[in-house]
């Protein structure tokens, strides 16, 4: 036999579960309870007091005439009956030592009168019978006993006898019912991780800290609304959407306050700094929130199954309620029974009485009323549960108590939760809400930083970079430092990959700032700093992977001079940067795109009236529609690099003012039409390097102008004189190549200050080579060259000299004329600079000011 502490641990759950319990769960939990105690109570006292006691029916005749003679000493005993259960109870009987013999259908007044004549004694007893009553049954012990375990199984109802055990199975079935979705394996590991996620929600430091700010930010804007509504009306704004500008509104919205240009900026107070540990806990709980909300969202197992476990709980109630009203009218105190058994006990039929039966009624009474409030609260839920959609949940309220306008609305099993959860205290998703949004999260890692990430800390990182410049660079934070925007002397600032950057309008205090770069970095500007940086900013680089990155106020800053684009802008993507337009960008020098375009595109022509510089960088993608060139007549230096073309493009040709042109890295072969370049009277650069081209045609002599030629990394096998003829040539590369004679004929340029031969299969060297007496950088490395004339001496301005690769065995001691040749400029093999005199070794490790320059 179990216990009540043992049946009630059916009933019993996880404290922490109490917060997904709705009162109605509750209180059926408790009626469940009561309805077990009436059945404990209810068994026990049917296994000890159950008792049904029998008597014999008498026939009318027998009533009327039968009328016992006692005659001598009457013995009494007393014989206990043996109830239905076999528990013994005591009457008394009264037995006659010479008693007659009783036959059926013979009064026993004859019988007696017949044997025992009247006597006076007799006479007596007679009198003293008819004032008593009662009647004499004649049964003994055994019968009793007997007839009573019989009667017991014949005349009680059923339901008298098993309403305890009926109560309890019942009982047990609702309780499973109840806390069935607690215990599903595929419920129960989804409840709990919930319950451990919300109260660590509830619990964490940063969800105070944040409802908090809300509050303050509340009554901030409130004074602020009351003081001064009509000045702020103008540039106030508390839209949370994040949409790109347009021409009438630069200004890139974020969640919370919008500044404007002319007005000062609202401070608000700031939250309280967490300690790193509160903050490391806060971070992992927005990433378990956010897993489990993937995970969750995705079904709704758990809906069914606790609307499912509620339809059974109405369904048992009702059916409890069918069966058993039948029955309550069936429990009386008197019973009649027939046994059948004259032939052992010589009566047909007995009256018996069952002592449990009025407590058994009003038990059974009591237990339909707890089944009836059972069964409306079942119906409650079931109307609770269908009335509004549950698998669905806005947190419409709490936006609008709070600044986390973002908070997004759930659904399916995540939903239900948290609907149950507000049955319980709507505080919880409240505060759970608090980790759904990415404002909250943001925030939370913006104090997280700027407590890391100080001014002393920052000002460690900053260098000077090539161009000398103070320059910043950070890589892959969660945000911004606020104290960046206290170095006001820096010049250069880089982010990379920080995707929740934001430019506050404190970036004014950086009057030095004139560069900036964003690396996968798409930045949020304030309305002030946009303002700033639209008039301040001089060079944007943007590194993207979709052209959706590109900040939209990129676009509209007038004062910009250089915007560097790299990124992917393919066909599809081409027709998205055309909805973008440069026409603001009217200050624009120097446009600068690597990508991999099929065609220029042809918005560049919005800036083209005052751009002077166009690179192209291609991944190696052909670059076949070149048309929008010919509208940029002032362009000075164009680059088509990795563009795959294999021909000099004819747009080129019309560009005037072109002065520098690079086609490097491409597939062209030939270059006959660069007779067409005498046309570009202002042409001084041309690089052909890193392509196919296998000869030079003599056409080029008509490019009179040009300064400088690079044909490296081609497939020359020669020079022609041509070259030679170009009198303002200073820098000539052909390198890498397969040229194996320098032309006498170089000593026509008289004003060649550089000239690159690496890598090629020269292994003489003319003498006329040092007539060019304005050489400052001379490469001769990776040839053939076996012997370096004495002449070299003439070249009285060379700064660099590159011999190593080459079959030399010693080098002319006339090295030492080379006034400004140093040990740093001169690139040869370690033994062949040992062997030189110490005279000429002490000239060239002499220190010098003046520093050399290969050319390239």
């Amino acid at each position: 036999m179990f216990t009540l502490a043992e049946v009630a641990s059916l009933n019993d759950i996880q404290p922490t579960y109490r917060i997904l319990k709705p009162w109605w769960d509750v209180f059926m939990d408790y009626l469940a309870v009561v309805m077990l105690m009436v059945a404990i109570f209810a068994g026990t006292m049917q296994l000890t007091k159950d008792q049904v006691v029998c008597l014999p029916v008498l026939q009318s005749t027998v009533n009327s005439k039968a009328q016992p003679i006692m005659s001598g000493k009457a013995d009494f005993t007393t014989v206990e009956t043996t109830t239905g259960q076999g528990e013994a109870s005591s009457m008394r009987t009264v037995s006659f030592g010479s008693a007659p013999t009783v036959t059926p259908g013979v009064p026993l007044s004859t019988a007696a009168s017949s044997q025992y004549p009247p006597t006076e004694s007799g006479q007596e007893l007679k009198k003293e019978q008819k004032d008593s009553s009662g009647r004499k049954t004649n049964l003994d012990f055994q019968q009793y006993v007997f007839i009573n375990q019989m009667c017991y199984h014949l005349a009680l109802p059923w339901y008298s006898k098993y309403f305890p055990y009926l109560v309890l199975i019942h009982t047990i079935i609702l309780i499973v019912s109840s806390n069935f979705w607690f215990k599903y394996p595929k419920t129960c590991s989804k409840i709990e991780h919930f319950v451990s996620i919300l109260g660590k929600c509830f619990e964490s430091p940063w969800t105070t800290k944040a409802l908090s700010e809300t509050a303050c930010e509340d009554s901030e804007e409130n004074k602020q609304r009351l003081t001064g509504a009509q000045s702020l009306s103008k540039y106030v704004s508390t839209s949370s959407d994040e949409g790109s500008p347009s021409a009438t509104t630069p200004m890139i919205t974020k969640s919370g306050f919008k500044f404007s240009a002319d007005k000062p900026m609202i401070e608000v107070p700031s939250v309280t700094i967490l300690d790193k540990k509160d903050g490391e806990q806060a971070k992992a709980l927005f990433e378990k929130v956010r897993k489990f909300r993937a995970h969750v969202e995705d079904s709704d197992l758990i809906y069914k199954l606790y609307v499912g476990q509620t339809v059974i709980k109405t369904v048992k109630f009702i059916f409890i309620l069918c069966y058993t009203a039948n029955f309550v009218n069936t429990i009386s105190f008197e019973h009649i029974c027939n046994p059948k058994v004259e032939h052992l006990i010589g009566y047909t039929q007995f009256e018996c009485t069952h002592n449990m039966a009025y407590m058994l009624k009003k038990l059974l009474i009591s237990y339909i009323s707890l089944i009836c409030v059972y069964g409306f609260i079942c119906l409650y839920t079931l109307f609770w549960l269908f009335r509004i959609p549950l698998k669905e949940y806005s947190f419409e309220k709490v936006r609008e108590e709070s600044s986390f306008s973002d908070i997004p609305d759930v659904k399916n099993d995540f939903a239900f939760l948290l609907h149950m959860v507000d049955q319980y205290d709507q505080l919880y998703s409240k505060r759970f809400g608090v980790f759904l949004s990415e404002v909250s999260e943001n925030k939370l890692r913006e104090i997280s930083l700027n407590h890391e990430w100080t001014f002393e800390k920052l000002r460690q990182h900053v260098s000077r970079n090539a161009q000398d410049k103070q320059e910043l660079h950070l890589v892959m934070l969660s945000g911004v430092p606020d104290a960046v925007f206290d170095l006001t002397d820096l010049e250069v600032l880089k982010l990379e990959v920080i995707p929740e950057a934001k430019i506050p309008a404190k970036i004014s205090q950086m009057t030095n700032l004139q560069e900036l770069h964003l690396c996968h970095c798409p930045a949020k500007v304030e309305q002030t700093a946009f303002s700033f940086l639209r008039d301040h900013l001089r060079c944007l680089h943007v590194k993207f992977t979709d052209v959706a990155e590109i900040p939209a106020w990129a676009y509209l800053l007038r004062n910009l001079r250089e915007l560097y684009l790299v990124g992917n802008l393919n066909s599809e993507n081409n027709k998205m940067i055309g909805l973008e337009s440069l026409r603001e960008l009217r200050h624009l020098k120097i446009l600068h795109v690597k990508s991999n375009l099929t065609k220029i595109p042809p918005n560049i022509t919005d800036v083209a009236p005052h751009l002077t510089k166009l690179v192209i960088h291609n991944d190696g993608t052909k670059l076949v529609v070149l048309n929008s060139l010919k509208k940029m007549t002032n362009v000075a230096e164009l680059e088509l690099q990795n563009c795959e073309l294999e021909r000099i493009p004819h747009a080129i040709f019309s560009l005037s003012n072109l002065q520098e042109l690079d086609l490097k890295s491409n597939s062209i072969r030939t270059i006959e039409e660069i007779i067409s370049f005498q046309h570009l009277k202002r042409l001084t650069c041309l690089k052909l390097w890193h392509n196919k081209i296998v000869s030079i045609p003599p056409s080029i002599t008509h490019i009179k102008n040009l300064e400088s030629l690079y044909l490296s990394n081609n497939k020359l096998e020669s020079l022609p004189a041509a070259v030679f003829s170009l009198q303002k040539l200073r820098c000539l590369d052909v390198s890498y190549n397969s040229i194996a004679l320098i032309p006498v004929e170089i000593a026509l340029l008289q004003n060649l200050q550089h000239f690159h031969i690496t890598g090629n299969k020269v292994d003489v060297l003319p003498k006329q080579l040092f007539k060019c007496v304005k050489l400052r950088t001379l490469s001769l490395g990776q040839n053939c060259i076996t012997s370096l004339p004495d002449k070299v001496g003439q070249l009285l301005q060379l700064t660099y000299l590159e011999l190593k690769g080459n079959c030399l065995d010693r080098l002319p001691v006339t090295l030492g004329q080379c006034q400004l040749l140093r040990k740093g400029g001169l690139v040869v093999e370690d033994h062949l600079f040992d062997a030189l005199p110490s005279e000429v070794k002490e000239v060239l490790n002499q220190d010098t000011s003046i520093p050399f320059a290969n050319g390239i």
